[in-house]
């Protein structure tokens, strides 16, 4: 799966933006990616509710809406009964992640949560049997165009073993630094969803871009 981040788009004509990645085949996004983000948890300030919820009514691709945000026990279900796909929390902000992802779901959407690259994922593995997606990012959250930090992938290895002989039910997903030099060395370490940013909405044809990054997954014959 490839999901464009609109972290890298014109924030002028978002609706716009997420329809030259909604084509069809192998051009069409599987899930656009929203960063959301409160200037506290990180220190970028993005957009919010209002802009999700517009952006949901007009999206014809499921809204991957990443919540870098302080107190998303609070917060994060109205995302989720807003109109996104999947709400993704962070391990490190979330006060009772077993409880917020039984809210997400109640509120309508799949659960994901993310982990920074300093943190430990051995400490969370009971609470990821209660979520659908587990974001490993591989920058440090908060800007877009950062340098891919390799060493994470071994912790898409450990949740890749664990999905693989039944111990979680979860897509690995990662986020940060993936472009055509970078996506066969996840895809490689057993991720199902790579979030890309600038290199889709830096290339001259976003469609082409997502084609191209699906073949070098499909290429490596690992979690396409």
């Amino acid at each position: 799966m490839i999901a464009p981040s609109i972290l890298s788009a014109d924030f002028a004509r978002l609706g716009e933006e997420i329809e030259v990645v909604s084509g069809t085949g192998d051009a069409r996004a599987d899930w656009v990616h929203v960063d959301v983000m409160d200037g506290h948890f990180v220190p970028n300030l993005t957009i919010g509710l209002p802009v999700v919820e517009s952006l949901s009514r007009v999206s014809r691709v499921p809204l991957d809406c990443h919540l870098m945000i302080d107190d998303p026990d609070r917060w994060a279900p109205d995302y989720a009964e807003r109109g996104a796909y999947n709400v993704t929390v962070h391990a490190e902000a979330a006060h009772d992640p077993v409880m917020l992802a039984k809210n997400l779901r109640a509120a309508g959407a799949q659960a994901g949560l993310s982990v920074k690259p300093g943190t430990s994922l051995e400490d969370h593995l009971e609470v990821l049997k209660h979520y659908d997606t587990l974001l490993v990012m591989s920058v440090e959250p908060g800007f877009g165009g950062q340098s891919f930090i390799p060493e994470v992938l071994d912790k898409v290895r450990l949740a890749r073993r664990l999905v693989d002989t039944g111990h979680l039910r979860l897509l690995v997903e990662i986020d940060g630094g993936i472009n055509d030099d970078t996506i066969e060395q996840a895809a490689e370490a057993g991720v199902d969803c790579f979030v890309a940013g600038s290199a889709v909405y830096g290339a001259e044809d976003p469609g082409v871009a997502i084609e191209r990054l699906r073949r070098r997954v499909n290429r490596c014959g690992a979690h396409p």
